[in-house]
């Protein structure tokens, strides 16, 4: 079985402490679930598997020209000016060891399927197995896992590198989209 591991949105903006959402709750979690350096110990074990990584990012224009502006979600961070592309909010965490040569989807609503060239990536590696983890479980990580078993994959989250604004809104998510994925720790994960 052909497999990637999809790393959602642990960009600048959402997942470093000096970043926007830094301070906020889901920052808080972040921190105290150790997701990025969990992250970057998944990032090194898919590598070591010769599992492909892809960097799926939510990124904008300068001028967030993509965003939906009456989003609840898009036109706050058009309107606070977050997670430019090129900016260093936009950027995947360092610590987290993203690669030049790896993908890096960019998207600009929740789901890295929608009018991205994931599908496009994923049909030339002949996928058939995603593993997925990032911020936020409500959010992306939802929206990976659904979109995907819709178009047929066999979807695996890993569990704690993930996470949300509260524990319980995190345990929430992974109970929703449990009967459509695989939801294992980071110990588990690449099996």
């Amino acid at each position: 079985m052909n497999s990637i591991y999809l790393v959602l949105d642990m960009q600048n903006d959402l997942v470093h402490p000096e970043g926007a959402s830094g301070k906020s709750p889901l920052g808080e979690q972040v921190r105290e679930r150790s997701v990025v350096s969990n992250t970057a110990v998944a990032v090194k074990l898919a590598r070591e598997k010769g599992i492909p990584v892809a960097f799926v990012r939510v990124a904008f224009s300068d001028d967030h020209r993509e965003a939906n502006l009456h989003s609840q979600v898009f036109g706050p961070i058009a309107k606070n000016g977050i997670l430019k592309k090129d900016s260093w909010g936009g950027q995947v965490h360092a610590d987290i060891g993203k690669s030049d040569d790896e993908w890096d989807i960019v998207k600009h609503r929740v789901s890295p399927f929608y009018q991205t060239r994931l599908e496009l990536l994923l049909k030339t590696l002949e996928v058939d197995r995603i593993y997925c983890s990032g911020v936020s479980t409500p959010a992306v990580v939802q929206a990976t896992v659904r979109d995907a078993h819709d178009r047929d994959f066999d979807v695996v989250v890993i569990e704690d590198c993930c996470a949300a604004p509260t524990a319980q809104e995190h345990a929430n998510s992974l109970a929703s989209i449990a009967r459509f994925c695989s939801v294992v720790p980071l110990a588990e994960a690449f099996g």
